[in-house]
């Protein structure tokens, strides 16, 4: 007689067996947990990561905890920060959530003289750039190419309005955002670069300019510095050498601050293949105004006056409402916002994002309503423990944001399973595809598999998202290491490590 006959042909009862048959169908998620965490608290002891602070956690498809380290416990959290203002605003918005740019006058058009300003009002529109906004770069409409764009058909409207002439000033309205336009939280280096451009309602190519320099053209001469787009306002000093071949570039770029004069320092090698750096412009409205002027001048319409940006809410307020726009044009939709904050990890999107949330749904365009807005829906509906997250910005560019590894993952867990997930999950960073994670677990059993954010900034990496398993399970992740001392490639060499025992 079988193990089986004989346990039926036992005198017990069905509750017994029933019970016996869930058990068995059980222990190997059990036993699974178990040796998961046996592999995982190997590599963590091991020198010389043992020496870091950890915090680790990993969910089964219900939810359950198969793995915890330090889970609820607060980190620095770098770029993952960027998860939180992406699932809120995924979650709060819809995916075709756009805003417009607008165009005013402050006086009457007669015979194509607008007889006044002309206001550009921005409404934290982040798409003003050259970039693509999916993994199919071939897609129709998948990139834009031109920063110019949306400006030239800003240009285009005043033209067929009749307007050649505007007798006043060009101002840039920044104002539907704080008139603070740069964190409290954010380093003084930082701010030179792309990654702290300053966040109003009004934004130009990622408010940077592209600084592009390369060797001279012999031995002893000032290396190659261009940039674009040269709008006219930007001095450059170049203060380098070109060096013979074979010498190592050391060259860096500086302001003085809050101004538009820069200066290059350092040396090329004559046989260097140079690149191109991302310089933050101070004034966010005045650098997208002057654009909009470029543009008008190549449309043939004369601004008489000068260029000039405001922050003041109530300066034009007059002119946005007492008559119809004269010109306008619609921002990409939000998907198309959190793809680059999520794929690329884009920091000023992921500001503009925040912003745009305190606006939205907290009454002011500010980090303050933002991080209001996004804590209030981590507590109400996702049910994060309020004593896990205390943020302070929305790229993560912050020393100071702290999130536990616990939060993530149930942030993760309550946006892929959210109406709305597409928003999100078509962002998030894939193993082998366009992104951060392009080049990450190639040649292991995750490949096409793992789907997450990556963040780092000094002395921390991370990274938090899901795999998809073999065998149709989603299992959710988070992983923080802070305090470290390790050399950047093996800390990503050991989070991927982890990620691939996580995976088995």
């Amino acid at each position: 007689m079988g193990a089986w006959a004989a346990l039926f042909a036992r005198p017990i009862g069905r509750l017994t067996i029933l019970l016996l048959l869930l058990f068995s169908a059980h222990p190997p998620i059990r036993l699974s947990a178990q040796s998961l965490a046996r592999r995982l608290d190997r590599r963590l002891d091991a020198a010389p990561f043992n020496r870091n602070l950890w915090g680790v956690v990993v969910l089964d498809d219900r939810g359950r905890t198969l793995y915890a380290r330090n889970a609820d416990r607060l980190f620095v959290p770098a770029s993952n920060t960027k998860i939180i203002v992406s699932a809120v605003a995924s979650a709060l918005l819809p995916p075709d959530f756009k805003v417009k740019t607008s165009v005013y006058g402050t006086g009457p058009i007669a015979n194509g003289v607008l007889e006044g300003d002309l206001v550009l009002y921005g409404r934290g529109d982040p798409t003003y750039g050259v970039r693509c906004y999916s993994t199919d770069t071939l897609a129709p409409g998948a990139c834009d190419r031109d920063p110019f764009e949306k400006l030239k058909s800003l240009a285009e409207q005043l033209r067929a309005r009749g307007v050649s002439v505007v007798r006043g000033d060009l101002i840039g309205d920044g104002s539907y955002f704080e008139p603070t336009t740069v964190h409290y939280g954010w380093e003084a280096y930082d701010l030179n670069w792309w990654y702290a451009a300053p966040v109003s309602g009004l934004g130009f190519n990622d408010n940077s300019i592209d600084i592009a320099w390369g060797p001279g053209p012999m031995v002893g001469a000032p290396a190659a510095v261009a940039f674009t787009p040269d709008l006219g306002d930007v001095s450059m000093e170049n203060r380098t050498t070109t060096l013979p071949a074979d010498s190592s570039d050391n060259i860096d770029f500086f302001r003085t601050a809050g101004t538009l004069s820069l200066w290059a320092e350092g040396t090329v090698g004559a046989s260097s293949h140079g690149g191109t750096e991302y310089f933050a412009m101070p004034d966010p409205d005045l650098f997208t105004a002057r654009a909009l002027r470029k543009v008008l001048a190549d449309y043939g319409i004369s601004v008489l006056g000068t260029t000039r940006s405001t922050v003041d809410s109530t300066a034009y307020r007059l002119a946005r409402t007492a008559a119809p726009a004269l010109a306008e044009v619609e921002s990409r939709p939000l998907k198309d916002w959190v793809f680059p904050i999520l794929n690329t990890s884009q920091n000023w999107y992921a500001e503009m994002l925040l912003k745009q949330l305190g606006r939205q749904f907290g009454g002011e365009g500010s980090w303050t309503r933002g991080i209001e807005v996004e804590r209030r829906f981590l507590i109400d509906s996702v049910q994060v423990d309020s004593t896990q997250i205390a943020m302070t910005d929305g790229s993560g560019l912050a020393a100071n944001n702290l999130i536990s590894p616990l939060a993530f993952a149930q942030v993760i867990r309550f946006i892929t399973r959210h109406p709305r997930a597409e928003t999100f999950t078509a962002g998030l960073p894939q193993a082998q595809r366009v992104g951060s994670l392009k080049n990450r677990f190639r040649g292991t059993a995750l490949e096409w598999r793992v789907h997450a954010k990556t963040g780092s900034i000094s002395r921390v990496n991370t990274i938090t998202g899901f795999i998809d398993r073999p065998d149709g399970r989603r299992w959710t992740f988070s992983i923080q290491a802070n305090h470290h001392t390790q050399r950047g490639r093996d800390m990503l060499n050991q989070l991927d490590s982890l990620v691939v025992e996580i995976g088995k």
